[in-house]
Order: C-alpha cells, then structure tokens, then sequence
C-alpha cells in the first residue's frame, strides 16, 4: 500500500506529444503502476530513493479524460524529506504551469493558492439552515484538524481554510468565543 506524501492535481486537455513530455521530464515508465490507491488511473510511474533513503514511487494519474494527478507516495512508513517534497512541488507545479493546465490544489498546501475552497451551495445552504448544529471543536486548535491542516501549516494557508469555514452556514452556530478567535487570527493577533 502506498502512502501520498505530495499530491498536485491540475486540469486541462493534454495532447499525446505533452504526456510523452511529462514522461520524459519526470523520468517516468510508460505504463500504470499495480498498487493501490488510484492505481486504474495511474499512466506512468517511477520507484526513486530521496537524499534520506525513503523508498518512494512518483506517478502520473489522468482521472476522467482531462484532470491530472501527479502524486509522490510513500512505501514505507518512512517520510520523505521536506527539501525532497519541497523540489517535487516545485517540479509538478512548473509541469502544470509549463502545460498551461489549471491548478486545482495541491495537498499538503504550502500556499494559499493550493488549497482548494468549495463555495457553498445557496439553495443547498437555505435548505438546510434549520438543521444547523454546531458538532465541530470549539476552540480554534482543534477546528485545525477538522479543516484538514496542522496548527503547524504556513499562515496563509490556515487563513484560506478558516475563511472558507466562516462563509459557511453552520458558522453562524459556532460559539462566540470561537467565532472570536478566528477573527482574532485572521486579524493577526
């Protein structure tokens, strides 16, 4: 079983001439790695050793004809390095860029433009305004989880993640002392 260290995921048309490129670019095999997950989308991969010897596996996944996953994974439970996933993000978010394809996020986030933020719904919302509870944490350090981001992430990306949180319905049923605290570090304190 293989473990995502670093996922980007992009969309965009992408011709045979430029998969061939990101092939070549990334040293990949041509041809879909067998472990899971995703493996039926998998197109191309490549077994590689960062600086610190994780054993790691580098693919390139096409979902649906026009969204592109490029996802370095973990065998082991050994992470790789942060500089390692550092030049791999570096690397899959020149390839989208060099592409033209659209970044849709990038999981960890190191920026507020890799996180993504799925607006809400209004009639969803209005529909569903009276079943509003508040179930989440009630302390800030603990909505972290919920969001799916460290206490530890950069700031902007907190700052993304937690505004998209508060455009929300159930945030008006938040405590107050929590709806504090939010504001409190969206102001900087």
């Amino acid at each position: 079983m293989l473990w995502p260290a670093l996922q980007a995921l992009s969309t965009g048309e992408l011709s045979e001439d430029q998969v061939s490129w990101l092939r070549e670019t990334f040293g990949l095999t041509a041809g879909p790695r067998t472990e899971p997950p995703g493996a039926a989308d998998s197109l191309a991969h490549r077994r590689l050793t960062d600086p610190d010897g994780a054993e790691l596996v580098l693919d390139l996944a096409c979902m649906n004809g026009n969204a592109w996953l490029f996802t370095l994974f973990q065998t082991t439970g050994d992470k790789p390095s942060a500089a390692f996933v550092e030049t791999q993000r570096a690397a899959f978010r020149a390839a989208i860029d060099h592409l033209g394809l659209r970044l849709v996020e990038i999981e960890p986030p190191a920026t507020a433009d890799e996180v993504l933020v799925i607006p809400e719904d209004p009639a969803t919302a209005a529909a569903t305004a009276f079943d509003l509870d508040w179930d989440l944490p009630e302390e800030l350090d603990g909505v972290w989880g919920y969001l799916r981001v460290s206490a530890d992430a950069p700031r902007e990306v907190r700052e993304v993640k937690l505004r998209a949180l508060m455009n929300t319905m159930v945030w008006k049923e938040a405590p107050a002392r929590l709806r504090a605290e939010a504001q409190e570090f969206l102001d900087g304190h």
